[in-house]
């Protein structure tokens, strides 16, 4: 990220009195971003280049000590680890990766209020993000009133008192530069932050701030937030439960989160009940609330050109709510149905505590047991062509296969069944049976080619590999 800072006018309502912007070159290729106050007489323009080279800038300002203000800086080679932002894939539309081509797989997780519960829960939820097997965050921007989150924040993002007098249209920077710094502490980390601009949990009000004052606070938004490489925007949790919002709303925040992000973020909207239209170009993704894994080929039939994410699948624990009460057995099954399907998945945990310190909202530590087989299932996916493979639904729905065909096929028994297959004559393929609980493979020799049949029991898995 590249920034400029500028000192100006700090009278009147600067958040609305001032626009500041800056034009970026490199050759012929030109970028525009919007820039915005952050309090204290500051205006900043932020950048995130996309090529190496020498980039030239001149800032654009309703306010002439502002406007005009030139210079350059040499983009250098990417830092080790820094693949650059996450993408639809250029050669697969159903897969993500990174802007260098580097395969992004997608391990999500849920802590949707962790940014507004003070330094030391978040410093912690930091820690155990290191060492979890995630790469990737669904965070809300705004606090969140719920079941289990019913503190207050420790930053309002809005000047004024709560439920009393919001200012709208003066944006609270000490709220911004504290979401930023756990924004790049997770970019640091290589997470993904999947911010969740609007969500209808709320008690403050932010859910009714009325059309004119949304599309100021998606401006402001994108103007701090595009420019790090980790942020994917995500509309809305349950965009339907906005029940006084039309849904022409919907199209035209994505049509301006398109129109005003110059770097073409991923972005993808969250379902309660009813699935919003995916057709829609300004979704990159289809983001789903689901745990229906044998429906992802007709899933794919809707939408066939997309990535598909089953970013909330229910969560691990055991709270009253049906929805919070996976068993660890039950979240590691719908990682392997949903990967082996073709897709991405999300892990959420929800286990009761004294203090309502539940994972899923808060943050802190983990306690279920699911995480672990995530991370064994991420490592042999890691170990394979991923992007290569595709899903067989042939078999559906007891048993899910990913297959590169007649090369490597890796077969899920989200049931016990039979698994079949012809194979080619005079092929010779090595046999690994994969216990997805007790996180054990056990080679098995060789198999001959011509027809394959292997009875498998409940949550055991095949890989098989073509000998080279």
């Amino acid at each position: 990220m590249f920034e400029i800072s500028l000192e100006g006018p700090a009278d009147g309502n600067p958040f609305v009195d001032v626009q500041i912007g800056a034009e970026f070159r490199l050759g012929d290729k030109v970028v525009r971003p919007e820039g915005f106050y952050d309090g204290s007489g500051v205006y900043k323009v932020r950048f995130m280049p996309t090529e190496e080279g020498t980039w030239q800038y001149s800032t654009v300002s309703n306010v002439p000590e502002l406007a005009g203000r030139k210079g350059s800086f040499i983009c250098t080679v990417p830092s080790e680890g820094n693949h650059g932002p996450v993408c639809v894939d250029k050669n697969n539309p159903r897969k993500l990766s990174y802007a260098d081509g580097t395969a992004h797989l997608s391990i999500g997780t849920t802590c949707y209020a962790w940014t507004h519960q003070g330094d030391a829960m978040e410093e912690q939820t930091l820690k155990t993000l290191n060492d979890a097997p995630f790469n990737k965050v669904r965070m809300c921007v705004f606090p969140k009133s719920f079941p289990y989150n019913e503190n207050e924040p420790v930053y309002y993002p809005y000047e004024g008192r709560p439920l009393k007098d919001w200012d709208f249209k003066r944006p609270n920077p000490a709220f911004w530069h504290h979401f930023e710094k756990r924004v790049r502490q997770l970019a640091d980390m290589g997470i993904e932050a999947d911010v969740i601009i609007f969500h209808p949990y709320d008690r403050w009000g932010f859910m009714n701030m009325g059309d004119e004052n949304n599309r100021f606070y998606l401006r402001y938004l994108i103007a701090r937030l595009s420019a790090f490489r980790n942020v994917w925007w995500s509309m809305a949790n349950e965009y339907d439960l906005f029940e006084n919002w039309p849904l022409s709303w919907w199209d035209e925040y994505i049509s301006l989160v398109r129109s005003h992000d110059s770097y073409g973020h991923l972005c993808g909207i969250h379902n309660c009940r009813a699935w919003y239209d995916h057709n829609n170009p300004g979704l990159s993704h289809v983001s789903i609330q689901s745990s229906d894994f044998p429906t992802i080929e007709k899933n794919f039939e809707m939408y066939p050109s997309k990535p598909h994410i089953f970013d909330e699948c229910r969560y691990e624990g055991d709270i009253e709510q049906s929805w919070g009460r996976l068993s660890p057995e039950e979240m590691t099954r719908h990682f392997w149905m949903g990967f082996l399907g073709g897709c991405y998945v999300g892990h959420g945990e929800t286990y009761m505590h004294p203090d309502d310190l539940l994972w899923w909202s808060k943050g802190g530590l983990l306690q279920g047991q699911s995480p672990a087989r995530i991370r064994f299932l991420k490592e042999i996916l890691t170990a394979l062509p991923f992007q290569e493979m595709s899903p067989d639904f042939s078999q559906m729905p007891n048993i899910f296969i990913l297959a590169k065909s007649h090369e490597l096929y890796l077969i899920y028994f989200a049931e016990a069944g039979k698994f079949e297959i012809d194979l080619p004559a005079g092929a010779i393929y090595e046999l690994e049976v994969i216990d997805t609980w007790n996180m054990k493979k056990t080679p098995q020799g060789a198999v001959k080619g011509s027809k394959f049949e292997y009875a498998g029991k409940k949550d055991l898995a095949l890989h098989l590999c073509v000998r080279s």
